[in-house]
């Protein structure tokens, strides 16, 4: 698969923390309470060269929340998700998930004190915009959010970084596999890299 940038990979992780917290109506909240969390995180680590297993737990216990694995699983995919039974819809997601989290996960290692600036959400009926720039020095990346709102409240589809989409990009990792081996084939080649990963984050 092709590399994301770091930022990319930074601001991804930071999202799989997206917590239980009060609700809010407001997107630009819900993208600015959950990355504060996690710097908060990162900032407090004992070792700050490496993502340790308690703070890996303390950025996984609050993975339940605003971001919308299953549309961004389904985005990613294409054409080949309408085909798929319910249960191999929601196998695919947690494949999805688990990927993000383990490939991206313990990039947050690198964080070293990057700022986060956020403007107002633009919201056109049920769904928003918020976008924000990433301050890392003299350099200065633009992040961009895309919320729709679901029963739980607003949720995260896509994250654009520098005008480049997330689920764009990995529709376009799985493609080829798509075209040469089908779905199988690429539910089995994720899995063997998320089982990959897992091994590797073992301390």
């Amino acid at each position: 698969m092709k590399k994301i940038p770091l930022i990319f990979t930074m601001i991804i992780s930071m999202l799989f923390a997206m917590p239980a917290w009060a609700e809010s109506d407001n997107p630009k909240d819900v993208i600015e309470a959950t990355i504060t969390q996690i710097i908060d995180v990162l900032d407090a680590r004992e070792d700050k060269a490496i993502i340790s297993s308690k703070d890996r737990d303390g950025i996984r216990q609050a993975i339940e929340g605003r971001f919308d694995y299953r549309a961004m699983a389904m985005r990613s995919l294409g054409k080949p998700w309408k085909k798929l039974e319910k249960a191999e819809q929601m196998h695919f997601t947690e494949v999805f998930r688990d990927l993000l989290e383990r490939s991206y996960g313990n990039r947050l290692s690198e964080y070293n004190g990057q700022k986060v600036l956020f403007a107002n959400a633009t919201i056109k009926k049920k769904k928003a915009l918020v976008k924000s720039t990433v301050v890392d020095g003299a350099r200065e990346t633009p992040v961009d959010y895309k919320l729709h709102q679901t029963k739980s409240g607003w949720q995260v589809y896509d994250i654009r970084i520098e005008g480049t989409s997330m689920v764009r990009t990995f529709h376009q990792d799985f493609k080829s596999t798509l075209n040469n081996g089908g779905y199988e084939e690429l539910v089995v080649a994720l899995e063997k890299k998320v089982a990959k990963l897992k091994t590797k984050d073992q301390d």
